[in-house]
This record gives C-alpha cells, sequence and structure tokens, in this order.
C-alpha cells in the first residue's frame, strides 16, 4: 500500500511537471511574462540572453534544494529534486513542440497563470514543492529576521521590479496578475472548493439547537466552554460543519429556536471526517 502511494505521489508530481511546461512554453515564456519566482527568472534570461528556461531553472533550483536539505527533510527533499528535473526536461521538451496559444498578453497572464498554479498545486499536493522563491524566502528567513512570507514577497518583487527594467513596465504588470493568479490557484488545489460551511452558534439554548441539528440536519455537533468578556458570563460555542446546501437549513432551525443567537458561519475547505470525506482517501506517505 506504502509502494502504491509513493508510486502515486511521483505520479502526480509528474504531472504537475507537465502542467507547469505548458503554462511556460504555451502562455509565459512567449509573451516575455516574467511571474515571480525561479521561472520569471529563467524566463528574462531567456529573452536576454537565449537561454533555454528549462536550464536555467535546473542551474538555479538544485542549488537552492541542497542548501535547503535540512529544511525540507529526506522525502521531501527527493520528490523536490524529481519534480525539479521532470518540469525541466518537459519545459525543453514541449518548447518546440507545442503551438503558442495567443499573443495577447492579457489572456496570456490570465491562463498562464492558471495553469502554473493547478501545476505547482499538484506538486504540493504530492508532497514535493515548487522550489524557487518559496526555498529562498526560508533561507531567508533563517539566516535574517524575515518572516517567509515577506522573504516570498521580496524574492518576487525583484523578479518583476527585473521584468519592468529590462522588459517594460506594461509587462511588469501583467506578470503581477499572473502571480496573483496562480498564488489563489494553488490555494484551490491545495485546499479544494468549499463544499461545506463551518457554523459558529452562541445561544442561551444552546442544549434545544443541538438536539435539533441531531434529529433534523443528522449532523454533529461540538460544544466549547465560550466566556462572554463584556459580560463575564459563560456558555457553551456550538461549532457545527454542514453542507453547502443545508446552510439555510441550519440557519432557519437556529433561529426557530432561539431569535436572539448569535451566529457566524465560514467557509470550511477539505472537511475530513465523519459524514464527510475520508482521510485515506487523500492521504499522502
Amino acid at each position: 500500500m506504502r509502494k502504491q502511494k509513493l508510486l502515486q505521489n511521483y505520479l502526480l508530481i509528474t504531472i504537475g511537471s507537465i502542467v507547469i511546461a505548458l503554462a511556460l512554453d504555451v502562455f509565459l515564456v512567449p509573451n516575455k511574462i516574467a511571474a515571480g519566482g525561479v521561472s520569471g527568472l529563467a524566463t528574462l534570461i531567456y529573452h536576454l540572453l537565449r537561454v533555454p528556461v528549462g536550464i536555467t531553472m535546473l542551474g538555479i533550483n538544485i542549488p537552492l534544494f541542497i542548501l535547503s536539505f535540512r529544511e525540507l527533510g529526506k522525502h521531501v527533499f527527493v520528490r523536490s529534486i524529481y519534480g525539479a528535473l521532470t518540469t525541466s526536461a518537459f519545459i525543453e521538451l514541449l518548447a518546440n513542440r507545442v503551438p503558442v496559444m495567443t499573443g495577447d498578453v492579457l489572456l496570456a497572464s490570465i491562463y498562464g497563470g492558471i495553469l502554473s498554479g493547478i501545476g505547482i498545486g499538484i506538486v504540493l499536493r504530492a508532497g514535493g514543492t515548487s522550489g524557487g522563491t518559496d526555498l529562498v524566502a526560508r533561507l531567508l528567513h533563517k539566516h535574517f529576521p524575515v518572516t517567509v512570507g515577506q522573504g516570498l514577497l521580496g524574492a518576487d518583487f525583484v523578479v518583476v521590479s527585473l521584468a519592468a527594467i529590462f522588459f517594460n513596465a506594461k509587462l511588469a504588470l501583467y506578470a503581477l496578475l499572473t502571480l496573483l493568479i496562480t498564488s489563489k490557484m494553488i490555494d484551490l488545489v491545495q485546499e479544494g472548493i468549499s463544499f461545506a460551511k463551518a457554523a459558529y452558534i452562541i445561544s442561551d439554548h444552546s442544549e434545544e439547537i443541538s438536539q435539533a441539528v441531531f434529529k433534523v440536519l443528522g449532523r454533529g455537533v461540538t460544544a466549547l466552554q465560550g466566556k462572554g468578556m463584556f459580560t463575564g458570563g459563560e456558555r457553551p460555542v456550538l461549532i457545527c460543519v454542514v453542507g453547502k446546501t443545508e446552510e439555510s437549513r441550519l440557519k432557519d432551525l437556529v433561529y426557530s429556536i432561539d431569535q436572539k443567537a448569535f451566529v457566524f458561519i465560514t467557509d470550511a475547505h477539505e472537511v475530513l471526517g465523519e459524514g464527510f470525506k475520508d482521510y485515506r482517501e487523500n492521504e499522502i506517505s
């Protein structure tokens, strides 16, 4: 079972690498969109010095992986090296074999960002890492007084700034758009589309509400002890996770019992456990 899962992870990394390569070869590199990261820097170098993108990415990523070995750990390190090799290989393999889809820079920045984010997200879900600027950010955090987020932002800002200098400001703005879309798509692949809602309920009728949720919706309820800091009074805080289609029914149910109840509802991503999804379906070994 463990061997099968390991093979599945490497297959996912391979698929993710192909998607990243397509994003670069079909949309980003031909349109000079240097959207941060090592791929953005490689795009810049390609158009300035004609050094192949895949070779540049490999040349930058491998030393970064070696420097970050302790932070990554053995298993992630091996998967990341594999991902870096396959991504670079597919970029070079597909470079002259796939057609450029569009010369419209806006369309290229949008679809390139979508594809790139999906590919990186797949690699991350398989237990690898996209390398590049996130490794730079970790190293900066280790040796300098900056957070990982600040380091990541700074590294990407440098690449986009270089695009503004060597290309033009307009292309740099498109690169920023791609960077934002890529980030959102990575989150979407990592967390999944929100199909559930988490409700927090504070009421003087918590027992009644809990029983009604059990009977009517068939959902579990957890009670945590809370304290109102203004009044100093203590009361249970009910937590209940329901499907999106059950949100309205839950609110109707709560307010039919207590019209003064305090309720707030948030998106719940990738809910695991009874009544939802089994963790073993997506377990990474």
